[in-house]
């Protein structure tokens, strides 16, 4: 079982950990892809709007982060990722309902973005998202408001 998680606003000082957490996981991914490193570097330090960003934490400890934007009729999950350590223990799933759950109280879908190699893409179907559209590299994907939190 899930301990407790709790969500708190990032600080600038989020960011080494923000920024470690998300290179360790992408680095084979951007390899794989032939991609750019210190130019996706640069991308990610433009992206990170700590005003977006909050921060997963589990006992006190830091695990995680993810970044969300507002439109009009969704809630955006721009970026979302959990320390290697916690992996695979259901903290994910869990996140991703809160998201769910938050966006259905303004009667908003969920939309993302999730690199095709990625293996969450299967927890977005489980929890009712589907694509909508792809790039070379992303499926973007979209789970609709009316549908009841798995």
């Amino acid at each position: 079982m899930v301990q407790q998680l709790t969500l708190r606003p990032a600080h600038p000082e989020d960011f080494a950990f923000c920024e470690r957490t998300y290179f360790e996981p992408m680095r084979a991914t951007i390899e794989e892809l032939g991609l750019d490193e210190a130019r996706h570097l640069a991308n990610f330090a433009n992206r990170w709007e700590v005003e977006q960003v909050r921060i997963v934490m589990m006992c006190g400890q830091i695990i995680g982060w993810l970044q969300t934007a507002s439109t009009d009729d969704a809630l955006f999950l721009a970026q979302f990722f959990i320390d290697t350590r916690f992996q695979r223990q259901g903290i994910g799933s869990r996140l991703m309902r809160i998201l769910i759950e938050e966006a259905a109280h303004e009667h908003k879908a969920v939309t993302l973005g999730v690199v095709k190699t990625n293996p969450a893409r299967r927890l977005y179907e489980r929890l009712g998202f589907r694509v909508t559209h792809e790039d070379q590299y992303k499926f973007y994907m979209r789970r609709q408001p009316d549908r009841t939190p798995a």
